[in-house]
């Protein structure tokens, strides 16, 4: 039992954990602006990337690098709306999708450019704590554990008790009743990006805690997150999180039966079961 939990379970959590967090932003993204945003993976390299300049230059520690990283992934991700999104706002659907698109290689070249294509790591490879043993449970964990609680608990404090996370509810429900009613749309959208692009910049920093830094790490995660977002439910940021838990859970328990190289494919299928049969995901949310 002790082996079943180090070799599949942990995985699962922290995966879990860090899918859930960015398909947070995907679900609102597409709740609030009606389109799927293909370049949130890189925006969890961004932050990634973000904090591994504090971790490198400053010596921080990578969990305090994680607000500033936060901070700098939202801003920069207010600036993409405002100079490519905001233009094609009233356009159709399809449009922003491919502009995600464009956005999502025009990212992944500074990364290639800036940052090089070499793996960068935050630390050496930690044992795990001899305290907690027989459970190879390491230092690591425990502070991605604790990142992810406190950014999940924050997220549901602005979405149920904030008049901003209220206006971002209903904007979601009704968008065009949320703007008869007063609610300022365009705040609410530059709220979105801020969130959606703060918790990717987190969960990348937290993946590159887990594992280490590239600049394509966003984009391979980029599937396994619209799954966790579609099968919690699209506008439904609590079913997000219950979809990267359940998509982190059976990528990782997969790998008994076929090799890890291929664990993606079973986000894509539960992506097309759900889309076929239960279109609305577990919570009810919008249909894609």
């Amino acid at each position: 039992m002790v082996e079943f939990f180090n070799d599949y379970i942990l995985s699962a959590l922290v995966l879990g954990s860090i899918y859930a967090l960015g398909a947070i932003g995907i679900s609102m993204i597409y709740a609030i602006l009606r389109f799927a945003h293909f370049a949130h993976g890189d925006m969890l390299t961004l932050g990634a990337y973000l904090a591994f300049d504090q971790v490198d230059g400053l010596s921080w520690h990578p969990v305090l690098a994680i607000p500033l990283a936060m901070l700098l992934a939202a801003g920069i991700a207010v600036g993409i709306d405002y100079a490519f999104y905001r233009p094609f706002r009233k356009s159709r659907p399809i449009i922003m999708v491919i502009a995600s698109f464009g956005i999502a290689l025009m990212l992944r070249s500074v990364f290639q450019l800036y940052w090089g294509i070499d793996d960068q790591y935050y630390w050496a490879i930690q044992p795990p704590l001899e305290a907690l043993a027989p459970f190879a449970i390491s230092a690591k964990h425990l502070y991605i554990g604790g990142a992810v609680v406190v950014l999940v608990s924050a997220t549901h404090y602005l979405l149920a008790y904030t008049r901003t996370g209220k206006a971002m509810r209903a904007m979601s429900d009704d968008p065009d009743l949320a703007r008869v009613t007063g609610i300022p749309t365009e705040r609410i959208v530059v709220w979105t990006w801020i969130v959606g692009a703060a918790l990717a910049a987190g969960a990348g920093v937290l993946l590159g805690m887990d594992t280490r830094v590239k600049f394509d790490m966003g984009w391979n995660l980029l599937l396994p997150m619209f799954a966790a977002a579609i099968l919690g439910g699209l506008g439904r940021p609590y079913g997000a999180i219950a979809g990267g838990l359940v998509i982190g859970g059976l990528e990782e328990l997969s790998t008994i039966v076929i090799p890890g190289d291929y664990k993606s494919a079973v986000a894509f299928g539960v992506m097309v079961l759900v889309l076929i049969f239960r279109p609305q995901g577990i919570f009810k949310g919008r249909v894609l």
